[in-house]
């Protein structure tokens, strides 16, 4: 396989991959802050198992990475991705996520992982 096609199917699986509503608004909701796995739950209202399956799968092409703080684990954008530019491109023709965050901190949720 050339350079050019495995560079067209790598884009491919991203675009695949955050052509997922939940794992689009994740990666933009990641472009503001680190977020922890309950704290998506909360925001999403689906099951830990299932956040932690769109995360496995963004870390896996290293969309994202995590960091353990204790108990609890964060993730954020992986900035150093070959694929940030094109993520950061996308997410300017998306509704910004923040509120989603907003609303999670006027329930008080954001403090669950400190």
């Amino acid at each position: 396989m050339s350079k050019k096609d495995q560079s067209l199917k790598e884009t491919a699986s991203v675009l695949k991959l955050l052509g997922d509503k939940t794992r689009l608004s994740i990666v933009s909701l990641l472009s503001e802050q680190e977020c922890c796995v309950c704290e998506f739950v909360e925001i999403f209202n689906i099951s830990q198992p299932a956040i932690s399956q769109h995360l496995r799968k963004m870390r896996d092409l290293g969309i994202v990475k995590e960091q353990k703080k204790g108990q609890w684990v964060f993730y954020s954008l992986n900035n150093t991705s070959d694929y940030y530019e094109m993520i950061m491109e996308l997410l300017k023709h998306i509704p910004n996520q923040r509120e989603k965050i907003e609303r999670l901190e006027e329930k008080g949720f954001r403090i669950i992982c400190n």
